[in-house]
Parts: structure tokens; sequence; C-alpha cells
């Protein structure tokens, strides 16, 4: 229906099913920041304070740089479907906490070297979530969907779901336009590979960091896939508008945020 000035207002989803897929969505939404918070601790500081030890012409270059790994990897995961099957999430994992690891062993340069081949696992894992919820990651939508779960916050912010990659506003559907989402997405995706690169820059203690890093983003951004995809196929099978499952999805994002913000008080 149509609201004041012409915006659309849904009605509120009362189907208890559907309410208590959305709540459990909406929980493993919150719970992914939990380990990155936790490598936080560990290196020491805020992810803010990562950011201010990087070298002046890395952190001038790493929007390029991001934007470049993006596509590189999105080619590279694609062309690899069809050759390696796609693995189960403690694999990608594992293996992404091992190329952390060897990143970080070699500092900083180490880690540079590293990032674009880190990137290519986690989109290939979330291409591989896709899948498992029966969307083709070789769907023009879907290798958007893809891209835009690297615009939800990193593993190491804390994020209230105001700004997670599903609910970012969509693009026209064009080879073009992947460029274009790539390139929106990459300076939001390169301050959190900055936090990453610059606890990794210490040698032998950045293959600590690195490892344990690799690992909370990758289970963070699997987690941030099950949620998209999840949203999405919860839609498809209830014959659902998607975009009122988003902001019923959001609202219970938000609300337990707050509320957990103002318990603190």
């Amino acid at each position: 229906m149509a609201g004041p000035e012409g915006v659309t207002v849904f009605p509120p989803v009362v189907d208890g099913e559907v309410v208590a897929a959305l709540e459990a969505l909406a929980k493993r939404h919150r719970g992914a920041s939990g380990l990155g918070m936790q490598v936080l601790g560990m290196v020491g500081g805020s992810a803010e304070a990562l950011l201010e030890k990087l070298p002046a012409a890395v952190k001038d270059r790493l929007d390029g740089a991001t934007q470049a790994a993006l596509t590189g990897a999105f080619t590279a995961a694609a062309r690899s479907r069809g050759v390696v099957a796609d693995r189960a999430d403690w694999l990608n994992t594992a293996l992404a906490t091992a190329m952390g690891a060897a990143g970080g062993f070699g500092g900083l340069p180490g880690a540079l070297a590293e990032l674009p081949v880190t990137v290519t696992v986690l989109l290939r894992a979330i291409q591989g979530i896709a899948a498992e919820h029966g969307f083709d990651p070789a769907d023009e939508t879907v290798r958007l969907d893809c891209i835009e779960v690297f615009a939800s916050a990193g593993p190491m912010r804390v994020d209230d779901g105001a700004e997670a990659g599903f609910l970012a506003a969509r693009v026209t559907v064009t080879g073009q336009s992947l460029n274009a989402l790539i390139a929106k997405v990459a300076p939001r995706l390169s301050a959190v590979l900055g936090q990453k690169l610059a606890a990794q820059a210490a040698p032998v203690l950045g293959a600590v960091a690195g490892a344990a890093i690799n690992y909370a983003f990758t289970s963070y951004y699997q987690e941030m896939a099950r949620v998209n995809f999840g949203l999405k196929r919860l839609a498809r099978e209830r014959g659902l508008d998607e975009g009122n499952l988003r902001e019923e999805l959001r609202a219970r994002i938000t609300a337990k945020g707050r509320g957990r913000i103002a318990g603190k008080g």
C-alpha cells in the first residue's frame, strides 16, 4: 500500500514461521562480529588505531588495491567453479586461516601479496553458499548479491545492521553495473582490509594475527552470506516481497542492537 508522500508501506509479517525465520537470521547477523572483536582484543587497540599504523603510501593505494582484488577475485572465483567443487565452511575457514598465517609471517609485504588470494577464497565461499541456498552464482543478479555481501561492515567493526550489505541499494543488472558495484563496495571493504594488513604488519606476531583475522573474516562473511541468501530463499519459498522482509529483518537487527546499547547504560 502507499504511505505518505508516495512511500510504499508494507503490512507487518504475522506468519509465525516467517517471524521465527527472521529472528534466526537476525540472531545470526548480530553474532557474526563476535570473533572479530576477540581478535581486536588480542592485537590491542581499536580498529581505527590499527589503520593509523599503516604507512601513508599503503593507505593511499588501499582503495585501488581492494577494487583490483575484488575484480580479480570475481573472475578467478567464477572460473574455479567449473574445476573445484564448493567446500564446507570449515574448509574455507581453514584454508583462509593458513593463508593469513603465511601472509602475516612475511610482514606487510607478505600480507599485501596474500590479500587478493584471501578475497578470492572469501568470494568463492560466498558463491558456494548462494548455490547451497538454490541460487545460481552465474546469474547476473546473484553475482551482484555476492559482491554486496562485502558491503556489510567487517568483523572488526561494530555494526547495528543499518548498513548491512544485503540492505544496500540495488543497481541495474548489467556487466557495467557489476563494475560500478565493485567500485562502490571497494572503499568500505578497503577500510576493513586495512585493519587486517596493519595487524599482520609485524613478522612472526603478524603470522598469529593473520591466522586469527582470516579465521574471523571467513567466518564473518560466510555468516553474512547465509543471512543474505537465507532471506532471499525465504522470500522465494513463501512468495513474499523481498524488500518487505529486508525491512523486517533490519528492524529486528537494529532494535536488538539498540537494546544492548541501552542495557549497558
